[in-house]
């Protein structure tokens, strides 16, 4: 089976799995080193407030992605270079925020991937109200906790499970 770091296209999951794949309908920015990943789903529900989600990247990544709803609030970054490098230290495959990230120059060299609406200065708040392994509504679709995740160019995809070999 491939690693979250072999590029597989989300054109090509389409194509052979057809209603098996969920197509998120946001387009997200890239803002690490790559713009393809995939990985299991862990889910991060939250508004402008990103206290706990250390917490949830320090229990490590390997074969994950983080998907953050921020219910698409472009006041408050939800992560910013220093969380995206312990992210990136944890092992995670990538990040994809529906909100806003933060010093993105600090991204650039990240050998993973990191996607999001766009970037705002301000930092977020701390205020405990996030939820983790929920079901996410966002993109005309719902990412559950343990679903399968691919990015790339293209766009986000998401299933149920692993659909490449």
């Amino acid at each position: 089976m491939a690693n979250g770091n072999d590029i597989i296209r989300t054109a090509d999951i389409c194509d052979d799995h057809g209603d098996a794949v969920l197509i998120c309908e946001i387009p997200f920015n890239d803002y690490a080193a790559r713009n393809h990943f995939h990985g299991r789903v862990v889910t991060f529900a939250t508004y402008e407030d990103n206290k706990g989600i250390r917490d949830v990247l320090a229990e490590g990544g390997r074969g994950k992605v983080l998907v953050v709803d921020g219910r698409g609030s472009r006041r408050r970054a939800l992560c910013g270079g220093n969380i995206a490098a312990e992210a990136h230290g944890h092992g995670w495959q990538g990040l994809v925020f529906n909100g806003c990230i933060r010093d993105g120059h600090e991204f650039a060299e990240l050998g993973f991937g990191v996607k999001a609406i766009g970037t705002t200065p301000r930092r977020p708040r701390h205020d405990g109200i996030a939820e983790t392994g929920v079901a996410l509504y966002f993109g005309g679709i719902v990412i559950n906790d343990g679903d399968y995740l691919y990015t790339d160019a293209d766009g986000v995809i998401v299933a149920a499970g692993p659909l490449h070999e």
